[in-house]
């Protein structure tokens, strides 16, 4: 369960807490066991809510993950920053807590506007080493990290168990697959992806790529020039991402599965995969997507899936920082 919608904010609108109680409560009493947030989802009020949906229900039935914001992950301020998210959580520990993105300029800047820390990122050693201590502490449970190429991961020490990487991946986003996907499943790294329906796309909210909001159209896979939220400044891959949705839906109307079933389906499928994230903002939406979750795709459909979105695939290249063009992809 993503919960970056809890709480609200400029990106979400509006978030109703009592909807996310029922909508929490929903994912429980369906089987859904781990909750996904991090510090700087809709300034700490993600985390809040998700705490407040929690209350009454016992600790050991959840899984809660949280990220820490690259700026924040100095000596000190770290474990502070830790401490702050098991408040506003309400839980005396954290099972999974990861580095939300790389230790560097292009990353840093989109948290903190603070020169000294944007030119001057946390050394990664001492990173580790904190997290080691708040791990012995009891604190948290696992280490992870989030948006790791894999020049990044092979710069973790040597004795760090991290146990997930947290990365973007659905039909339509499958970078990964080139380089880093098999890095981590080499080196027994657990991969937990996000954007699995591609912020609605894959959920089929919009008849046509001209309908997808500029929000959701800043990725890569659209002209830079259509959004002026974009920030990549390339040309987009549009002519292969509307064929490969077309292609998807026919599948679908073959098939008789929405594409939302389809798309979680197929993530699912991937025996690299140990976790997919997705969000839901109503108990009917929580209900279809744990409908997905137990349908098992036929292996000839998972190939022609493959297959549909193959061009796109090796259009777009190895680069999975999708808001960002290549010379500053926070990746790597």
């Amino acid at each position: 369960m993503g919960c970056w919608s809890f709480g609200g904010g400029d990106y979400w609108g509006n978030t109703d807490q009592f909807e996310v109680n029922k909508v929490v409560s929903a994912a429980i009493d369906c089987g859904i066991t781990y909750f996904d947030t991090a510090e700087v989802y809709n300034e700490g009020r993600s985390e809040r809510s998700l705490g407040i949906a929690l209350e009454g229900v016992s600790r050991d039935r959840v899984l809660i993950g949280s990220k820490i914001s690259p700026s924040n992950c100095y000596p000190g301020m770290l474990s502070r920053h830790c401490e702050d998210s098991l408040l506003r959580l309400k839980t005396d520990y954290l099972d999974l807590y990861m580095i939300h993105w790389p230790l560097h300029a292009h990353a840093m800047c989109h948290f903190t506007s603070d020169e000294n820390v944007i030119t001057r990122p946390p050394v990664l050693n001492d990173v580790f080493g904190e997290l080691v201590e708040l791990k012995a502490a009891g604190k948290i449970r696992h280490i992870g990290v989030s948006n790791f190429g894999r020049k990044w991961m092979e710069k973790i020490p040597r004795g760090v168990n991290v146990s997930i990487n947290q990365l973007p991946y659905n039909l339509l986003c499958r970078a990964i697959e080139i380089e880093i996907l098999p890095y981590c499943t080499r080196s027994g790294t657990g991969v937990m992806t996000y954007m699995s329906l591609f912020q609605g796309i894959l959920a089929g909210l919009y008849k046509t790529l001209e309908e997808v909001p500029s929000w959701q159209s800043r990725t890569r896979h659209f002209n830079s020039e259509l959004s002026e939220l974009s920030r990549h400044g390339e040309p987009g891959f549009e002519m292969e991402t509307r064929r490969a949705i077309k292609e998807i839906v026919e599948r679908c109307e073959d098939t008789g599965f929405s594409m939302a079933e389809i798309a979680l389906s197929w993530i699912i499928a991937n025996p690299d995969i140990t976790c997919a994230l997705v969000g839901a903002r109503s108990e009917k939406k929580i209900m279809q997507n744990m409908k997905a979750a137990q349908i098992a795709l036929p292996a000839e459909l998972v190939k022609k899936l493959n297959r549909i979105t193959q061009a796109l695939k090796e259009k777009m290249g190895n680069h999975f920082d999708y808001f960002e063009g290549a010379d500053k992809d926070r990746t790597n």
